[in-house]
């Protein structure tokens, strides 16, 4: 872990670059406003096929830079075999009581890779933990207000979110942060048609088509979403 920042908003990913495919977008759109954003990747993501331990930590460190991320952190948690323990809701909510943040953002709870599965599971049990007194978890008792939930979903469906981000003006940024894990969407795809980022752009486009915008994002959440205007609604 890098030093202790105070964030509005930590991104928990069950693996390094699924921040980037779920919401990369939304992470860009939010630091150009102002926002502190982290990102937590519960795991290395290895072995794949063509990464590294060190591989995957060189794509990391160039995806957090082409983002403009001022803090990311791993648990160190193992892939493959990433389960909501106890001693994992104890590492997530210590990380979550320490860098205070407002929102967390999780990936979406129904999927088929199961470290996904596992990953929205533990972080709604670290959120719990996080608020709780008389513990040994580091840093004073915390609950942020809202999980919201990214799309990084290895089903062949597109559930309906709730709501859907204009990541038209973010589009570029992102499309160059998924780029930088070549291991991991670029070699041995060299033959597919369309590219790995091709699909990524064509349903990022039709996400955006369904709120009128070139390119969009969905989310969803398991709580009811307040509102305090409807100027923000497309």
């Amino acid at each position: 872990m890098s030093d202790v920042e105070l964030l509005d908003v930590l991104v928990v990913a069950p693996h390094p670059d699924d921040a980037e495919l779920g919401m990369g977008g939304g992470i860009v759109k939010m630091l150009r406003q102002g926002w502190r954003v982290g990102v937590l990747d519960l795991t290395d993501g290895e072995p794949t096929p063509f990464g590294s331990p060190e591989i995957r930590r060189r794509e990391t460190e160039a995806a957090t830079g082409i983002l403009g991320l001022s803090w990311r952190g791993n648990l160190g948690l193992p892939n493959r075999r990433l389960e909501a323990t106890l001693d994992a809701r104890s590492a997530l909510a210590g990380v979550i009581r320490l860098h205070r943040p407002r929102w967390l953002f999780a990936p979406y709870w129904v999927d088929a890779h199961p470290d996904h599965v596992a990953a929205a599971e533990l972080i709604v049990a670290a959120r719990f933990w996080a608020k709780l007194t008389k513990t040994d978890l580091p840093g004073e008792p915390f609950h942020p207000e809202r999980i919201y939930n990214y799309y990084c979903i290895h089903l062949k469906a597109h559930p309906t979110p709730a709501f859907v981000m204009d990541i038209s003006a973010e589009w570029e940024i992102k499309r160059q942060a998924i780029l930088a894990y070549q291991s991991q969407f670029v070699r041995g795809r060299e033959e597919s048609s369309p590219s790995f980022i091709e699909q990524i752009r064509d349903e990022a486009a039709w996400w955006g088509k369904s709120i009128g915008v070139t390119y969009g994002e969905p989310y969803n959440c398991r709580e009811p979403i307040g509102m305090s205007d409807f100027q923000s609604l497309k």
